[in-house]
């Protein structure tokens, strides 16, 4: 078995340690990557902070991009040295919600591949069916979508996550038309995301809400109509204003606050939805008037990873890029080797990025 460094968590809470960590060979329907980017979101960072548990030691990173090393049995649509988006999304293909197109839920039990070994031999957890904060991975083929050598493998990191959750949760979960009102809730890596797909989608009114300048400035570059601070303004009196009193058709929640979620339902138009997108610690809970749902007809939808099915949405993704359309290099602010990965998740905490990236 090869060996590699990774970032290793040992405790949840404290700073991961660079190592040594050996990578089994590749199993039949799988592949082994050699990584050029991965991008820190803040799943990972609350995975290792234990908000949802999981086994210890463990590699974290999911949103990843590089090159194939090595195929498995039973792959023979990729070669060796084709360049790849690699996700945390594993299908099957054949599963009553693959079938129906919701690969992120799919519901098939796969054959887990050896695990990462230390030093001395013991297991080390590879996180988010992925476990990239590493030199390589070693993935299920349906986690990975080949793409055109062209585009920068430090921007198609960006596509294994934030890009398709917040595109697609415009595009697939909520199905904005044209001529909108949308309200979203965070102007993070996700947010802006919803952001530039609501502008894509022709959205008539995209307002951005956070409580840092900083990050509502640049929802406006990303196509925001309107921002607002949180902190100092009116939220729902200025998405009436903005809106001539008939408030949203979507409100996307991009953060993990509860305040966020209770508020959500509170900006809705008729008929309008909620879609919940952040992903709070276990045990946060949120209320709202079962009434006013029901009496107007509004929705709540949840959106796990934008409802992707990476080999169409990934390519149409990098299309929009190479026509212009699709912001990606705009959303990376700070590129880190791995023996900074702690500095770079503490810049993430400070709310000082977008997105950064660990390039190897």
């Amino acid at each position: 078995m090869p060996s590699m460094r990774a970032a290793v968590c040992h405790v949840f809470g404290e700073p991961l340690l660079v190592e040594e960590v050996s990578l089994p060979a590749p199993g039949p329907n799988q592949v082994r990557v050699e990584l050029a980017a991965v991008a820190i979101c803040h799943s990972d960072i609350a995975f290792a902070e234990g908000a949802w548990g999981g086994d210890l030691p463990a590699v974290y990173g999911h949103e990843a991009s590089g090159r194939v090393a090595e195929i498995g049995a039973g792959v023979n649509d990729l070669a060796v040295g084709d360049h790849v988006v690699v996700t945390l999304i594993r299908s099957c293909g054949e599963c009553k919600y693959c079938r129906s197109g919701y690969e992120v839920a799919c519901a098939t039990t796969f054959e887990e591949n050896a695990p990462l070994r230390d030093a001395e031999g013991n297991p080390v957890y590879p996180a988010m069916k992925t476990g990239a904060f590493a030199e390589e991975v070693v993935v299920h083929r349906s986690q990975l979508v080949a793409i055109d050598e062209r585009i920068s493998l430090d921007a198609a990191a960006l596509l294994g996550c934030g890009v398709i959750t917040g595109v697609g949760s415009v595009t697939n979960v909520a199905d904005v038309q044209p001529g909108s009102n949308v309200v979203v809730i965070g102007s993070g890596g996700v947010g802006l995301n919803v952001v530039q797909g609501a502008a894509l989608a022709g959205a008539a009114a995209i307002v951005a809400i956070d409580l840092v300048d900083d990050k509502l400035q640049a929802a406006k570059e990303f196509g925001a109509t309107h921002i607002v601070n949180a902190s100092s303004e009116d939220v729902a009196a200025a998405v009436a204003s903005v809106t001539g009193g008939e408030m949203a058709d979507q409100v996307f929640v991009t953060v993990t606050a509860k305040a966020a979620f209770d508020e959500a339902p509170t900006l809705l138009a008729p008929t309008g939805a909620v879609v919940l997108i952040g992903l709070p610690p276990t045990g946060v809970t949120s209320t709202f008037i079962p009434l006013t749902l029901a009496d107007q007809s509004q929705r709540m939808l949840g959106s796990k990873l934008g409802a992707a099915r990476i080999s169409i949405d990934i390519p149409r993704l990098v299309r929009l890029y190479e026509e212009g359309r699709l912001k990606l290099d705009e959303l990376i602010t700070g590129r880190y080797p791995l023996e900074e990965i702690n500095e770079a998740i503490a810049s993430v905490e400070r709310g000082e990025a977008l997105r950064h990236l660990i390039v190897f």
